[in-house]
């Protein structure tokens, strides 16, 4: 990324606002991994494309199509329950942050900008990974798909953030790793990073299209 670029993203930026999974954790692969493991206690392999079908949704929205597309007895709540148990450990344990984040936020403090979350996973996992990597303090505004009545690409959950923080919509820069929430924060009015990551690689070239920049680690900014 060319410095003419660095300056323009960050040019008239008053809040960044970061998506969590796979944009400031690199942590998309665990899912499938989870997918097949709860599918596979009620005997259901998993079907090809579900990642894609559920990609976006919200925490309590994807638990809502497991119930009403499988046949598992347990009730959605029971569903969510046991993903945040079956995920805690890999996000304690095996969930790196991506490459340049805490250098990246420490810039950003520097400079005034505000720092918020509006992730689709449960409160209870993004606490978690943010308290494990330390970077509560960093963050003015965490919000969750299970916060908002609809999950990416609807625009609610980074508006809400965008509230939260007394900033304009078109003042925030968003960082997304995926095309539900790219268009998320472009239907929001912000300008949006696509983020380069391993789980949605064979979207690449919609995500550079759909976004108004794209990097494959923090440290291009820097």
């Amino acid at each position: 990324m060319s410095d003419a670029i660095k300056r323009e993203m960050m040019r008239d930026i008053d809040a960044v606002i970061f998506d969590l999974d796979g944009s400031l954790v690199d942590s998309m692969w665990i899912w499938k991994s989870i997918d097949v493991e709860y599918l596979g206690r009620f005997g259901i392999a998993l079907p090809e494309g579900l990642q894609s079908e559920i990609q976006g949704m919200s925490f309590t929205e994807t638990a809502d199509y497991f119930k009403s597309h499988f046949p598992i007895p347990d009730t959605v709540e029971q569903i969510k329950e046991d993903w945040n148990r079956m995920a805690w450990d890999k996000y304690t344990l095996e969930v790196p942050l991506k490459d340049g984040i805490p250098e990246f936020l420490n810039a950003c403090r520097e400079k005034g900008i505000l720092l918020g979350i509006a992730s689709s996973n449960s409160r209870q996992l993004v606490e978690n990974i943010i308290g494990v990597h330390k970077l509560k303090d960093y963050f003015s505004c965490i919000m969750t798909g299970c916060d908002v009545t609809c999950g990416k690409p609807s625009p609610e959950i980074y508006l809400t953030v965008a509230k939260r923080l007394a900033v304009s919509p078109s003042r925030c820069l968003v960082f997304e790793d995926i095309v539900q929430g790219i268009m998320a924060g472009k239907n929001a009015g912000m300008r949006v990073c696509a983020v380069e990551d391993a789980y949605s690689v064979n979207e690449r070239e919609e995500k550079r299209r759909l976004a108004d920049y794209y990097i494959e680690d923090y440290r291009e900014i820097l």
